[in-house]
């Protein structure tokens, strides 16, 4: 143990939910292996501080399942190859903190036990406890849910202190900071008023289910060096939501 570090970590076990596209670096679709590589060296850095760590991943990069549904086909099915193409990117980001050293899990709540373990949630607690980053892949393994509800409800099950959204941006802003030059950045914000103004912060149900559990949210930009590992060394520049 690192005394002079432990004192400063201001959660011991945090859900870092991400979007698919933050893994396809500067391309339009799939997965750039040095943004992906670069994404786990961020979170080797979280973890060597003591921190344990579980993440959520999108599959936007791949599939959408409201795109899918939006050109015609079926819902459930769009859906659920969109959590499929969350296992690819789960996969992927796997391989990358394994190749840093890290030992890692990928859970995926659609049971596939030749790539990965399905969820169970005292094992993935256990994994926790020994310090293992776990990657909850497949969604929830329902229909009609993101994501991001998905990465609420596993840092629920997991008794996370914190869920890490990694956007594009450091932070919730009252209006898109790439077209208005003046909108303004929340240092702090209630679950309620996200609701209410339609933020974009996580879906509604994502964020009403962090809400009920008193989860806060810290949104911050995945794009700056060290920005995780900063945030949780007590800096850095983030929106916290409720909690």
């Amino acid at each position: 143990m690192n005394g002079s570090e432990e004192p400063k970590v201001k959660y011991n076990r945090v859900l870092l939910k991400i979007s698919g596209e933050a893994l396809m670096g500067d391309q339009g679709y799939g997965l750039h292996p040095p943004t992906v590589a670069r994404i786990a060296a961020e979170v080797k850095s979280v973890r060597d501080l003591g921190v344990e760590i579980c993440m959520v991943i999108g599959g936007g990069n791949i599939f959408r399942g409201l795109q899918g549904s939006a050109q015609g086909m079926e819902r459930t099915t769009a859906d659920y190859m969109g959590m499929l193409a969350t296992v690819m990117n789960a996969l992927a980001m796997q391989a990358a903190l394994e190749q840093l050293g890290v030992h890692t899990r990928v859970i995926s709540a659609i049971p596939m036990d030749q790539v990965c373990e399905p969820y169970i949630r005292r094992r993935a607690v256990r994994h926790l406890e020994k310090k293992r980053v776990c990657i909850f892949a497949a969604g929830t393994g329902n229909p009609y849910f993101t994501t991001d509800t998905a990465a609420t409800l596993r840092a629920n099950e997991m008794a996370c202190e914190a869920i890490f959204k990694g956007t594009k941006v450091d932070g919730v802003y009252d209006k898109d900071p790439k077209k208005h030059a003046d909108a303004t950045r929340y240092d702090t914000i209630s679950y309620d008023e996200v609701l209410q103004r339609h933020l974009g912060v996580m879906d509604a149900s994502a964020i009403a289910l962090a809400r009920d559990n008193n989860l806060p949210i810290i949104v911050f930009s995945l794009d700056e060096p060290g920005g995780f590992r900063g945030i949780l060394a007590g800096h850095g520049t983030y929106t916290r939501v409720g909690g």
